[in-house]
């Protein structure tokens, strides 16, 4: 299934710098480089990275099983992209630092047995491809411009540094894998953002939490507290609509313990002189 390139898919590789590599250059990169600029940075044929980015996902797509497949990132900036990639395709993901033996030593408690891996940056994920070569496992990386293919089965030219590059390549690849399965296709096209691929700085993710509590907070209000009666066939009020009062409210007057009605005060007659109580019945301390 060939998916040919459209512009909105240039335009996204090129918003998030996905065609700017380094100033240095190893040999075996130089086939996909275009051109230098003149501050010295190499600049990808994005051309070819489409054509491996299709490549990857075949290979992909082959797998029976996706669990058999494991997306790997050390750098953080990848982080966030392989676990989504890792979510929307099946397949399983390393992140952070990868434990030596976690391909080689089978009395390892994270021992796995992939067929397939996928590297986000192979200088620093240089211990996974290492252990994939003592185990026949290939290897699909996406390499910069001074990326050593020692090991790398399938190189994906782009640049594997910026945030917003690494989580663009993870999201095209996520999109490429579900179109050749079928999940995704014209008539029903995929609703995901790729800003959720991106990596994210702690204090942006902060700063949301913290406007999200008071807007929380006000949506809740005083409903959320639940009043007496309420659950158990009353009306928030604390009665049942046949007027019988709830546990924990009184009923009237009458449910007061002890309580009696006050006499009401007797009118004093036209002209009659005022008596006051004398200070003594108030106490010693008048």
């Amino acid at each position: 299934m060939a998916l040919t390139m459209k512009e909105n898919d240039i335009q996204n590789l090129l918003a998030a710098q996905c065609h700017l590599g380094t100033k240095n250059c190893t040999e075996h990169m130089e086939r996909y480089v275009y051109r230098r600029r003149n501050d010295g940075v190499f600049v990808f044929n994005l051309e070819k990275t489409w054509e491996k980015l299709q490549m990857a996902a075949r290979i992909i797509v082959a797998i029976e099983n996706p669990q058999d497949i494991v997306a790997i990132s050390a750098r953080p900036y990848g982080q966030r992209g392989v676990l989504k990639f890792a979510h929307y395709t099946g397949a399983n993901s390393i992140v952070g630092r990868h434990t030596p033996g976690s391909f080689t030593n089978q009395m390892q408690k994270g021992f796995q047995e992939p067929r397939l891996l996928i590297i986000t940056d192979p200088r620093t994920d240089h211990q996974a491809i290492r252990e994939a070569g003592y185990m026949n496992i290939p290897v699909i990386a996406f390499c910069d411009t001074d990326s050593d293919l020692a090991g790398v089965d399938i190189a994906i030219p782009a640049n594997n540094k910026g945030k917003h590059a690494i989580g663009m390549l993870y999201w095209l690849l996520t999109r490429m894998i579900l179109q050749m399965r079928g999940t995704v296709s014209t008539s029903n096209p995929w609703d995901v953002m790729v800003d959720m691929f991106f990596y994210r700085e702690p204090e942006e993710v902060k700063e949301a939490e913290a406007e999200q509590e008071p807007a929380e907070a006000a949506e809740a209000g005083f409903g959320a507290a639940q009043l007496p009666g309420e659950g158990e066939g009353y009306d928030p009020y604390g009665y049942n609509p046949a007027g019988e009062p709830a546990t924990g409210f009184a009923a009237g007057f009458d449910a007061a313990v002890g309580f009696e009605a006050a006499a009401a005060p007797q009118a004093a007659a036209p002209g009659a002189p005022i008596e006051y109580a004398a200070p003594e019945t108030f106490g010693s301390q008048f």
